[in-house]
């Protein structure tokens, strides 16, 4: 059964239950002639947590479990023939029942035994969507019951709402750095393996990039380089050129926007500005592909400069493009959330209109400036798709923006396309450039915190 239509139907029956909680709270305060606690609505409230609260868990514990326990019950009930097999041909053979089982296309041919165990999966499969919602609709009810139950005209119910709100909120943050320390120790993990093979310095120092690996001993020219540097310095060119454009255009646009625009032109302007957010990074791609790079090329030839085909200037272009809205929306919000008493202030003390822009509102909407700032370089340095199409695959070690360069992101995604081998150098190179991005990032962070901080210290 699919999990979205059941966390719908708990939602709605949680509403249903916010309804029923707060009339049951008045009905009550009504007939025992005394005033309520806390406002009804806390009343609707605690019923509808107890109503969905419990179903919710149970439904992600039983996604969580139930793939894993109908596979284990099937493989149970093959044939000794199979489960004998080893483990990857093992779970290959459940894998195409599973797919069998569902409709989809097995990678090998259809017989006899499978279509049983297929059957079997499908009955085990029906039976465990009928448990689940059977015990979906008992936890909903006992949990209604339960908390109609406690519900009397001295009961406290928002300290306990509150209290449940809080546990909510912090199971989520926690959610959130769990998951962020999870993904920083798989990939450290795995580019620890990828370092015992090649030496740090070679990686961090290499002037080339070449992840070639060898397949048997006598194979010429597959010896493999993984220098660092050419795709840093790629990923730094491209996204230096993406920030010239953004910065300027995205700055000067927020303040146009906040202090010069009218009512009526800013309600139209901000939204087509930010439309550039949403349009796909792939159309972003072909345009700098189709558009910019041959224009640039034909441009460059005109005054006698050799533009490659596939440039980083056309790439950083397109891209700046694509990040001024992080920097022009965020910086507006910022700079209409300065104080207009700050505004006054300046210009009662005879400042021009330029002058308090320049020497009070935009000083007091740094510290969110920055973070708009520092948002948009993480989108540069982690934009894939432009890059492949406007700038290439070509890792070279060059501050020319005219000729083609490449950059981590590109080199990640490269080295895991198709079905690879987690034991090869080449392969496990990816989660290394997955680090060295983490550090390059993490290292943009703290130099923005400082700027913050300290301009904090001058101007507070």
């Amino acid at each position: 059964m699919n999990p979205v239509v059941l966390f719908l139907f708990l939602l709605l029956l949680s509403i249903a239950a916010y309804w029923l909680g707060r009339r049951y709270s008045l009905q009550q305060a009504a007939g025992d002639r005394r005033q309520l606690h806390s406002m009804p609505r806390y009343y609707g409230y605690y019923v509808a947590l107890w109503t969905a609260l419990p179903a919710v868990f149970l439904l992600l514990l039983w996604q969580f479990l139930d793939q894993g326990l109908i596979t284990r019950m099937v493989a149970a009930a093959l044939p000794d023939s199979i489960r004998i097999l080893p483990a990857a041909e093992l779970q290959l053979y459940l894998n195409d029942v599973a797919n069998l089982a569902r409709g989809n296309i097995t990678s090998t041919e259809v017989d006899a035994t499978m279509q049983a165990a297929a059957d079997h999966f499908r009955r085990l499969q029906s039976l465990s969507d009928m448990s689940l919602l059977a015990s979906l609709i008992g936890l909903v009810i006992a949990g209604a019951a339960l908390a109609l139950r406690q519900i009397n005209p001295e009961f406290r119910s928002r300290p306990r709402v509150e209290a449940l709100v809080r546990w909510m909120l912090i199971i989520s943050a926690s959610i959130a750095i769990l998951t962020t320390v999870g993904i920083v120790l798989s990939v450290l993990f795995e580019a620890i393996r990828f370092f015992q093979m090649v030496p740090v310095g070679d990686f961090l120092f290499g002037l080339h990039w070449s992840p070639q690996v060898a397949m048997r001993e006598d194979q010429v020219g597959a010896s493999g380089a993984f220098g660092l540097v050419p795709l840093l310095a790629g990923t730094m060119l491209v996204a230096f050129i993406a920030m010239t454009v953004a910065v300027p255009v995205g700055l000067m646009s927020a303040i146009y926007l906040a202090e010069f625009a009218g009512q009526r032109l800013r309600a139209w302007a901000k939204p087509l500005l930010e439309i550039l957010a949403g349009i796909p990074t792939v159309v972003y791609g072909f345009f700098a592909a189709l558009v910019v790079a041959p224009m640039l090329r034909d441009g460059g030839s005109m005054i006698g400069l050799d533009v490659s085909s596939e440039s980083a200037l056309a790439a950083g272009l397109v891209m700046g493009i694509m990040i001024i809205p992080f920097v022009s929306s965020l910086s507006d919000d910022v700079i209409n959330a300065v104080p207009q008493t700050m505004r006054d202030g300046s210009y009662a003390l005879g400042a021009t209109r330029a002058e308090t822009i320049v020497r009070v509102i935009v000083p007091a909407a740094l510290p969110g400036i920055v973070g708009g700032v520092l948002l948009a370089v993480s989108r540069a340095i982690g934009e894939t798709m432009i890059v492949v199409m406007a700038a290439g695959l070509t890792a070279k070690l060059t501050a020319n923006p005219l000729e083609s360069v490449t950059t981590i992101t590109v080199q990640i995604v490269t080295l895991l396309v198709g079905d690879q081998e987690f034991d090869s150098p080449k392969t496990l190179a990816a989660f290394a450039l997955g680090l060295a991005l983490f550090i390059v990032t993490l290292l943009l962070n703290v130099l923005a915190l400082h700027v913050v901080k300290k301009y904090r210290e001058e101007y507070e």
